[in-house]
């Protein structure tokens, strides 16, 4: 099996969710101006698997995923679920402390958590919010499922586009809907760090 697709049988949901991915990932390159030639060079991926991937007609694996998302920008974690779907069971994952995978935005550090295991409902990560004013964010974050999040240093404000901006400080914890937009600003003297739990 290439591991540039693996056309495995799936239901409907595994065909809402490629559909999903395919269209972020549409989206993300067209913002970008890119035909599917520079963005699959980009990736290092063919340009008939990226076209697959787009109109949900092949399933990518989380390599695969994950290069889309580094060439083009892509700053939402919850894309590696999308693509990370199966009916394994008895499974564990670890990482030491400090040696996570580095992803960088210009408003975010990421540091994914347990990103060995490429089948998973949650996406655990730790994140430096280096942003300190919302103009800094081109748009709202926005993407499939909910998210629990826990202020383990420094101060911020979350902001959102249904409620009042919502001053945290370490030690306070928020669950909410992630389809909602939203974004976070540092506020302290150094930038707040938080663990971030996306849920599919």
């Amino acid at each position: 099996m290439s591991e540039d697709s693996r056309n495995d049988a799936s239901g409907p949901d595994d065909q809402d969710e490629g559909a999903a991915l395919g269209r972020s990932i549409r989206d993300a390159r067209r913002a970008k101006g890119w035909t599917l030639e520079e963005a699959g060079r980009a990736a290092g991926i063919g340009r008939s698997t990226l076209s697959k991937i787009e109109n949900n007609q092949t399933r990518p694996s989380f390599e695969i995923v994950r290069r889309l998302t580094q060439a083009l920008d892509m700053n939402t974690p919850q894309l590696f679920l999308q693509s990370a779907q199966s009916g394994i069971s008895g499974r564990r994952d670890f990482t030491p402390k400090g040696e996570g995978e580095t992803r960088n935005t210009p408003t975010y550090m990421h540091e994914l958590l347990c990103s060995e295991l490429t089948s998973k409902r949650m996406l655990p990560y730790i994140a430096t919010i280096k942003a300190r004013d919302i103009s800094e964010y081109d748009t709202w974050i926005r993407h499939s499922g909910e998210e629990f999040m826990y202020v383990l240093s420094g101060e911020l404000i979350f902001v959102s586009e249904h409620y009042r901006p919502l001053p945290m400080k370490a030690g306070d914890s928020l669950y909410y809907d992630s389809g909602m937009g939203h974004g976070c600003i540092s506020t302290s003297d150094e930038d707040a760090k938080v663990l971030w739990v996306s849920l599919e």
